[in-house]
């Protein structure tokens, strides 16, 4: 017997959240981020719905996480989430009210390494880490829009690649060069024999994206979409029950450059973003115009490129220091 609509419960509210961010096509971090930031104000007003709270509740809760010591940008995406929640999830838009304000943001000058500085770090790393570390230099590319490049995304012949869903969803190409590409080319052939083993043992499948593995029901075993940086390990996907292999994780990356920059004795706070700042602001230094770098960056705004002009024309290259006349 089926059930009236009356006896039929409602999602619950977190649920609601993430299913309101799935249809407007937020990507899977930031609906982990909202829902997370949802329950925990939840949870710290007493699990008071939020329709029961308002504007004071909203206020209260950003003066808490201040007063916590997080940094501009977490309170700001802590107060998106409960702005998401309540005009999209709750349909009920909240006021604008006294105490509801977002973070000012420091601006911040990056930091950038020398062509020196990423030789040494470079020196300090092996195998599937320093080539990433490449495409972050070489390329400008983000640490996770590297881990998730697919095979078909790099065309070494034509020294590109494209950079399919970064950030803002948005597609870009950007250059490859030439020394990392012979470098590819060989990690390329170990990639290949690890997928034509996963093929014999039976598995060999990888996630696609939106609803491509409906549409394309074998593609997820074809080469050209394995990823670039495969993980070690399988994993057994919950709906159909295939063994998959997933990309490479970020944190081992990373821990391999914090161990490197750390080994090459930097004093400088260097991460793996860094390189993506030290690939801009070197192609300005060598006389590259703005808009190109612009476009290889896939920033939307000129004024974010225009952030790596204020590290240029330091120390000797430009200004002559005055203690150099005594």
């Amino acid at each position: 017997m089926l059930e009236s609509p009356s006896t039929v419960r409602p999602p619950r509210l977190l649920a609601q959240v993430r299913d309101a961010l799935i249809v407007r096509h937020r990507s899977p971090r930031t609906v982990s981020a909202y829902v997370g930031w949802v329950r925990r104000y939840v949870i710290h007003h007493g699990r008071t719905h939020p329709s029961a709270l308002g504007p004071p509740a909203v206020a209260a809760y950003l003066s808490h996480l201040a007063h916590r010591g997080v940094s501009a940008s977490t309170q700001n995406q802590a107060l998106g989430a409960i702005l998401f929640l309540y005009r999209e999830v709750l349909g009920d838009p909240l006021p604008p009210a006294e105490g509801i304000v977002r973070a000012h943001r420091p601006h911040r000058l990056p930091t950038v390494l020398s062509r020196g500085e990423v030789r040494s770090v470079l020196t300090h790393l092996s195998g599937t880490p320093r080539l990433t570390v490449l495409l972050l230099y070489g390329s400008g590319l983000r640490l996770l829009e590297a881990l998730t490049l697919r095979i078909k995304d790099v065309d070494i012949g034509q020294g590109e690649i494209l950079v399919r869903g970064g950030k803002g969803d948005k597609d870009r190409r950007t250059v490859l060069s030439a020394s990392v590409g012979a470098l590819l080319t060989r990690h390329l052939a170990r990639v290949r024999a690890l997928h034509e083993r996963d093929l014999a043992d039976g598995a060999g499948a990888v996630p696609l994206p939106g609803a491509l593995t409906a549409k394309y029901p074998h593609a997820s075993r074809e080469w050209g979409w394995q990823w670039l940086f495969p993980a070690r390990r399988l994993f057994r996907d919950r709906a159909t029950g295939d063994r998959r292999r997933h990309h490479l994780h970020e944190s081992a990356v990373q821990r391999a450059v914090r161990d490197a920059v750390l080994r090459a004795g930097l004093t400088k706070s260097a991460s793996c973003h860094t390189f993506r700042h030290s690939f801009a602001t070197h192609l300005l230094e060598s006389g590259y115009d703005i808009r190109t770098v612009q476009e290889l960056l896939g920033h939307a705004d000129v004024r974010t490129t225009m952030l790596y002009t204020h590290v240029l024309n330091r120390g000797a290259r430009g200004v002559l220091s005055p203690a150099d006349g005594l």
